[in-house]
């Protein structure tokens, strides 16, 4: 079993590729990224990061062999691509520059990815997530049950962790439910959130539950705030997570990013949903009941992330 990420010589990209190996359910870890120049001296990140990771073998105990390159030809036959290409958002940048960028970068790597490995599966991380993982359908041609987006497993993990601390109980014992787009448009649900079984409202007051899921909407924003750049090791391990229960065909309730065509009163667009995940990708889209308040929620959402796909239309019409 053959998993390719790509962007690997960042943050999230190379902890995507080490969770992956240190779980060792696959033969090889192929990481993908372009070689870096600078002044007169040419670098290459992602061998330098698999060669690193790999010589952790015999220390951790894994048998996953984690290959660094610069040529896609090396991705050839994966069974599933992780894409964590892209830029953050810099001073002075526009959102449509943004888009622009990574939505280039994306639809470039992807049509890369399925030249080599017809029938992938691809996992999205990409940011703005809903956007890219659309850009992903779109340029790769494939399937819309083996293209997705992973937020909704990042969003619902730091929902539980920071649940878990306020409880003080194990993150293990807290099962939740996060819908919609990614960030500030997420749609909590917290008639779905429980701990061994407890519905959460028995066991925390609304106003505290409120501010945790406010938190959680900005949950992005505050490690930017407190180190200066974005995450890594819990969107990793997210996107991780996802990549496991696909090759294991553990078939894996998950909130994921992926297309809906008339699930939710919803078409044609790439949205944070229940889904099950196992061999060949998305197996089934979980429709759950919302109350009118829900509902209203996910339509903004839906208001928000549609208009953000529109506007990338817009832009690669140019």
């Amino acid at each position: 079993m053959k998993v390719t990420v790509v962007g690997a010589g960042g943050n999230v990209g190379s902890t995507v590729a080490y969770t992956i190996a240190e779980r060792d359910f696959a033969k090889e870890v192929v990481m993908v990224d372009l070689e870096k120049k600078v002044d007169d001296k040419t670098f290459y990140p992602s061998k330098g990061r698999a060669l690193d990771q790999w010589e952790t073998a015999p220390i951790v105990g894994f048998d996953t062999r984690l290959k660094g390159t610069v040529n896609y030809e090396d991705t050839k036959d994966s069974d599933v691509c992780v894409i964590t290409a892209g830029i953050p958002r810099k001073p002075g940048m526009s959102r449509d520059d943004l888009l622009e960028i990574n939505g280039n970068i994306v639809k470039s790597v992807s049509e890369q990815l399925v030249k080599h490995s017809p029938d992938t599966i691809i996992i999205v991380v990409s940011n703005p997530l809903d956007v890219m993982t659309y850009a992903a359908h779109a340029a790769s041609g494939l399937d819309s049950k083996k293209v997705m987006g992973m937020a909704g497993i990042l969003d619902t993990a730091r929902y539980r962790a920071f649940l878990a601390e306020a409880l003080d109980v194990s993150p293990k014992d807290i099962q939740a439910l996060l819908m919609g787009g990614h960030g500030d448009t997420m749609v909590p649900l917290p008639r779905y959130t429980t701990v061994s079984g407890i519905p959460v409202t028995q066991l925390i007051d609304s106003d505290k539950l409120d501010a945790i899921v406010e938190r959680t909407k900005k949950g992005g924003g505050e490690i930017v705030g407190l180190m200066g750049t974005s995450a890594w090791y819990a969107p990793g391990a997210a996107a991780a997570q996802m990549v496991e229960a696909i090759m294991l065909d553990q078939n894996r309730i998950f909130p994921c990013c992926a297309l809906l065509n008339g699930e939710y009163g919803i078409n044609d667009l790439f949205l944070g949903v229940p889904v099950k995940l196992g061999k060949g990708g998305i197996k089934e889209i979980i429709e759950v009941d919302l109350d009118e308040s829900e509902t209203e929620l996910l339509r903004a959402s839906e208001k928000a992330v549609r208009g953000t796909v529109d506007d990338f239309k817009s832009l690669m019409d140019k």
